[in-house]
């Protein structure tokens, strides 16, 4: 009788750490988030340097990371790390955009959220006709999930501008892109001047940087110029009728000139590079 009233006890001990861990895991988890995403308030366009600018395109709002994805994150997700330039507060890169909506599913899962993206590995997407793309999943949207997403194009380049805080800058933050990019002139060992040629990138050992270094965009919002170029959800040129042949990268990076906001560029969805990274978003 004494066995098992001291057998009780303990399983009683037992339950009340698990529970306590439980719940300090799940504020800690909370707090994270709370830190590292920002409320973008919805609404129309009101940066006059974007493309949708004068378009009225409507967007609601939504969260988005304060910071690009660091391959600290990545890696107790993913459980590896395929970029050239380690580093645990540094952006990930060299990963595709398969690789990212694999991330942003993975990750709701682990943080108890229903992944968004349903992903099909056995059926080639008929709307991509790219030859270089050997893979070809097919990627579909669920609207009723909670978890971590990619941005659209207009998401960005609304909260790249500042929202509804939005000042016109040129670049996310500044009319000044040094105050606020790691772009080919300033990410390696010297500034460097003149016109890009990457004899002189790569001799001035450029690289991706520590995410938040540089000044802040009005929203909060750092390196969205600049440091690792950034995977969206759309095609490139994408409507109704569109392929999606490649997928709309943001923002330029570190080994290119920096992009102001209305740039836009594209690469195939299986493209790597080590100046291609990922920012995510949740809707509100």
């Amino acid at each position: 009788m004494r066995k098992l009233a001291i057998f009780l006890m303990l399983s009683a001990m037992f339950a009340v750490s698990a529970c306590s861990r439980d719940k300090s895991d799940k504020n800690a988890s909370t707090a994270e988030w709370n830190d590292n995403f920002v409320y973008v308030k919805g609404g129309t366009f009101t940066n006059a340097k974007s493309n949708y600018y004068g378009q009225r395109v409507a967007l609601n709002s939504f969260y988005i990371s304060k910071y690009e994805v660091t391959q600290k994150e990545w890696t107790e997700v993913m459980g590896n790390n395929p970029s050239k330039f380690k580093g645990d507060d540094r952006p990930i890169e060299t990963v595709s955009w398969y690789d990212a909506v694999e991330y942003c599913n993975k990750r709701s899962v682990q943080e108890g959220l229903k992944p968004v993206y349903n992903i099909d590995k056995n059926t080639k997407d008929p709307t991509n006709k790219s030859e270089y793309d050997n893979l070809k999943w097919t990627v579909t949207f669920n609207e009723e999930a909670d978890g971590y997403r990619l941005p659209t194009e207009a998401e960005w380049q609304y909260a790249a501008g500042g929202g509804q805080m939005s000042k016109s800058y040129t670049y996310s933050g500044s009319n000044d892109p040094d105050e606020v990019a790691w772009y080919w002139k300033n990410a390696g060992d010297k500034l460097l001047s003149g016109d890009w040629n990457w004899p002189l990138v790569e001799n001035n050992h450029n690289q991706s940087r520590p995410i938040g270094a540089k000044k802040p965009n009005e929203l909060g919002l750092y390196d969205m110029s600049g440091n690792v170029r950034e995977w969206c959800w759309n095609g490139y040129g994408e409507t109704e009728s569109d392929s999606t042949s490649t997928r709309v990268v943001k923002g330029g990076g570190w080994m290119g000139e920096v992009s102001d906001l209305t740039y836009v560029s594209n690469f195939e969805a299986n493209g790597i590079g080590p100046d291609q990274g990922l920012r995510l978003v949740r809707d509100e």
